[in-house]
């Protein structure tokens, strides 16, 4: 099956992108320790897979209280600013393009992770009861551990936690990224308050679909007002099925979502889809429904084949496509793609953690 539009050029936002490959986000756990500062070897890893359209971060918290796992990177120190400059200069430098996912864990957090021992916070005091947070013990052993119970965010320390995005997306604008994401999806923190089962609240930011969606639009517009809408995308999950998210309302709260991101005129949304975790996967009517609420770009992510990819770029629902796992062994995706060249192999072994191996010295064809 010829795979000629995933390899043409789009319109994305202020961009255009060489291509409809979107090189999606990829937890790799490979930041300074301590700091959580991108590194040298993080440089060569984004630069090796410029050549995908568009780059999408591992996504990266925001604040300290934002952290849910060990070894990630955070965009609210100025040493993890250098070290992320550092990695926009070298994906430049070979002619790629970046968007930097702005992360807050929210209740997928543990104490040891946390300034002073304190608890995670979320929408609700609800435990992610099945999930379990990356983190090193106090005699430096690295472990998964159970996320503790959070605390319920007070209705005062809202305007903190827009705050805290406007700072890093003020940082990543000056590190000179082309993009930021609002990661807003995979039950992290502003999917907590989206969701039914996670947001129990009874002030402006709870019962109704319109005030759950509130802190999420309070983010975005803060965002905007910094970078400019057509800098901007927002990644959500309709249907999620990890992190004991449960949602009667994913589907309307998504093209709700939709339909306001669309009025804000922002760059992209982009569609983590549930079937490659287990989910239900999405409706041709719920993508179509997205189409009429969305006039932007839409990313979809979620188990692609170049084919498959193809497919769904025919159905006029996406223009564009995520690619995962395959990034990871693949740094020339692309190229690969376009000759019809078999994929090497991801090794899952060292998907977290390490160094080199399995993370910059998977071999390019020739």
């Amino acid at each position: 099956m010829p795979i000629d539009k995933l390899l043409t050029p789009v319109k994305v936002g202020h961009l255009t992108l060489n291509n409809r490959l979107s090189m999606a986000p990829l937890t790799r756990s490979r930041a300074s320790k301590p700091g959580d500062a991108p590194t040298e070897l993080n440089a060569t890893y984004y630069a090796q897979r410029a050549t995908a359209g568009l780059i999408v971060t591992e996504a990266t918290q925001i604040s300290r209280q934002g952290q849910g796992y060990a070894w990630t990177p955070g965009i609210y120190t100025d040493e993890q600013e250098a070290g992320w400059k550092n990695v926009v200069d070298a994906v430049h430098a070979k002619g790629g393009k970046l968007s930097l996912q702005l992360w807050h864990v929210g209740r997928i957090s543990n104490r040891l992770l946390q300034e002073d021992g304190q608890a995670p916070v979320s929408a609700s005091a609800i435990q992610a009861a099945t999930s379990k947070s990356f983190v090193v013990l106090p005699d430096g052993t690295p472990a998964n551990e159970p996320c503790d119970t959070p605390r319920a965010l007070e209705t005062a320390e809202l305007p903190g936690i827009v705050a805290s995005y406007v700072a890093a997306a003020t940082r990543a604008k000056r590190a000179g990224f082309d993009f930021v994401e609002i990661h807003s999806a995979n039950g992290y923190l502003l999917h907590q308050f989206l969701a039914t089962g996670t947001n129990q609240r009874t002030d402006q930011y709870g019962g109704g679909l319109e005030n759950r969606a509130r802190l999420l639009l309070e983010v975005l517009d803060a965002v905007v007002a910094v970078l400019g809408a057509d800098h901007v995308g927002v990644r959500l999950s309709p249907a999620f099925p990890g992190h004991d998210i449960v949602d009667a309302e994913s589907e309307p709260m998504s093209l709700y979502l939709a339909s306001e991101f669309s009025k804000r005129n922002i760059a992209y949304l982009h569609i983590a889809e549930p079937d490659w975790v287990g989910g239900t996967p999405l409706s041709d009517t719920f993508r179509r429904g997205l189409r009429n609420q969305f006039s932007g770009t839409i990313i979809t992510c979620g188990g692609y084949s170049a084919e498959s990819a193809e497919a769904r770029l025919d159905e006029g629902v996406a223009d564009v496509i995520g690619f995962g796992r395959p990034y990871i062994a693949n740094p020339d995706l692309v190229e690969r793609f376009r000759q019809g060249a078999p994929l090497n192999t991801p090794d899952h072994t060292t998907f977290y953690g390490g160094a080199e191996q399995g993370y910059t010295d998977y071999p390019t064809l020739g």
